[in-house]
C-alpha cells in the first residue's frame, strides 16, 4: 500500500504520441527530479471522474503550476486510446493535463488501490486518489470514499500546497 513518504513504484504506462500511436510512460523515469500531481480514478468516461475530477484540475492547473508543480497526470486503468480521446472531450489535454493508461493494472495494485465493483462492470480498477511526488517520493496523498470528489479534487491538492 503507498503511503506518504513511499517511492513510486516501477511502473510504465500508456498514452498517445504525436503520430497517434501507444508509447511507453516510466513513471519513475518521469517523476524523478521533479514535482508532479498524479490523480487516480475509477474510468474513462464514467459519471464522478468526467463530471468532478478531470474539471477539478483542470480549474487549478495554473494555480498548481504557479506552486512548482511541473506535471500534473491522470491515471485510470484503461487503454491509452480511451485516455486520449477522453482527454480530448473534457478539455483535460488541452489544459495540459498527461492522460496516462494504466491498462494491465500493474501500477494500481501494485500502490493497493485496486477495486472491484461488478454491479457497475469494474474490475481491476483504481480507487479515487492524488498523489504529490517530489523526485520520486510521494509527499501527499488522498483517498477517497467512492462516488465522492472532494479531498481528492483539484482544489483540495491546491490546498495541500500552500
Amino acid at each position: 500500500m503507498i503511503e506518504i513518504g513511499s517511492t513510486v513504484p516501477e511502473a510504465t504506462m500508456l498514452r498517445l504520441n504525436a503520430e497517434g500511436g501507444p508509447e511507453s510512460v516510466d513513471l519513475a523515469s518521469f517523476t524523478k527530479g521533479r514535482k508532479v500531481v498524479l490523480f487516480a480514478l475509477p474510468g474513462a468516461y464514467t459519471r464522478t471522474c468526467t463530471a468532478a475530477h478531470v474539471p477539478s484540475f483542470i480549474r487549478v492547473m495554473e494555480q498548481l503550476k504557479e506552486k512548482g508543480v511541473d506535471d500534473v497526470l491522470c491515471v485510470a486503468v484503461n487503454d491509452p486510446f480511451v485516455m486520449d480521446a477522453w482527454g480530448d472531450s473534457t478539455g483535460a489535454k488541452a489544459a495540459g493535463i498527461h492522460m496516462l493508461g494504466d491498462a494491465d493494472g500493474s501500477f494500481t495494485k501494485a500502490i493497493g488501490m485496486a477495486f472491484d465493483a461488478p454491479p457497475v462492470g469494474f474490475y481491476g480498477r483504481s480507487k479515487r486518489l492524488s498523489l504529490l511526488i517530489e523526485d520520486g517520493v510521494v509527499k501527499v496523498l488522498n483517498t477517497e470514499a467512492p462516488g465522492e470528489c472532494t479531498m481528492t479534487a483539484g482544489e483540495a491538492m491546491l490546498d495541500e500546497l500552500g
